[in-house]
């Protein structure tokens, strides 16, 4: 099946918002030790650390971004901005951090997407993993399936009848171009055996806008992002895409019971930095960032909003990535996709 993939133009556009990070004493730590920097002794009080999220304010890239940058703020006494660089399916601001210097100060708050950058949107020229120091994964989340509350199906099950049945009547709103919503999209129109328009937009929020209005019909992206408006009725969710319910919204039944077996798809997130960075400045960040991942407090806001905390060196992260992106670009493959 040809992916039948639109650009919505009203979401094309690039905005900045940036925000300097501030402190946030009183919570507690675990230990565990920062690499010495060596060479770079110096770094990062000489002038303030930037990290660049490709993605608005709001997204859980946007939160994962802060906490790094307030933690590394925290830790070795920096300056730390943060500074949204949406647009393009993330490729503007990514591509801010590819041709910065590579000397820690300057990083990327990403995620999924930024390892297929390549794979889904033309005239990406950078290959994500040879182009990019990777520092650490830091956290994951299930996908949940909403759709718009005009419609009157129940299931993924009524769901798929309905799509198969009327066509031109679903759209897939997904929230950009290789986003973990992008290819759980493709994936689950695969299985179904359905040929709907994929709709991306510049971000979940938009795209979670026009569902709730019922301009389109499906979205599936974070829990992070769905699960507020789901439970505020604003929009209905059809399911996890996990294994199992998650304990933290037992309501919600796995998209796997609803109608289609062994669906799972999650949303992780992580921090890169231009290659060349030294290998010390990238252990250094990786330890704050395993540190805070094991923080209670920061546990309790990532669970809050259904997110786990993924506490990785930068060989398991690497490893975890070389894995990923040969299956990705296998279903991409499958459905005839090319880069747009």
């Amino acid at each position: 099946m040809a992916d039948k993939t639109t650009i919505d133009q009203t979401t094309i556009g690039t905005t900045r918002r940036t925000l300097l990070v501030g402190s946030a004493a009183g919570l507690a730590v675990a230990t565990f030790p920062a690499p010495a920097v060596h060479a770079q002794a110096a770094w990062p009080k000489e002038r303030p650390v930037k990290i660049v999220v490709p993605f608005p304010a709001g997204a859980a890239n946007d939160a994962m971004g802060r906490i790094a940058g307030q933690r590394i703020q925290d830790k070795l006494g920096a300056t730390v901005v943060v500074e949204n660089r949406p647009g393009g399916s993330a490729v503007i601001g990514t591509t801010a951090v590819l041709h910065a210097p590579p000397d820690g100060y300057t990083l990327l708050a990403s995620a999924f997407n930024h390892i297929v950058l390549n794979l889904v949107v033309s005239g990406v020229s950078f290959d994500p993993q040879k182009d990019f120091e990777v520092v650490a994964r830091t956290a994951k989340a299930p996908l949940v399936m909403v759709m718009a509350p005009n419609r009157p199906e129940k299931s993924v099950a009524e769901v798929i009848a309905a799509a198969k049945a009327q066509p031109d009547k679903w759209t897939f709103a997904v929230a950009a171009l290789g986003a973990p919503s992008h290819l759980a999209a493709i994936d689950f129109l695969r299985r179904a055996g359905l040929d709907i328009t994929i709709s991306p937009y510049r971000g979940t929020a938009p795209a979670l806008t026009d569902v709730m209005g019922g301009h389109v019909q499906l979205l599936i992206d974070s829990s992070f992002a769905l699960l507020p408006s789901a439970r505020d009725g604003k929009v209905k969710a059809l399911g996890i895409a996990s294994p199992e319910r998650s304990k933290l919204a037992p309501e919600i039944p796995t998209i796997a019971e609803t109608g289609m077996p062994g669906y799972q798809w999650q949303s992780w997130y992580g921090i890169w930095a231009p290659k060349g960075t030294p290998l010390p400045i990238l252990e250094q960040v990786n330890a704050i960032m395993r540190e805070a991942m094991a923080d209670p407090e920061v546990l309790k806001r990532l669970e809050a909003t259904l997110l786990e905390p993924v506490i990785e060196t930068i060989d398991e992260t690497r490893s975890y990535i070389a894995r990923e992106v040969p299956r990705l670009a296998a279903l991409l493959e499958s459905v005839n996709f090319k880069p747009q």
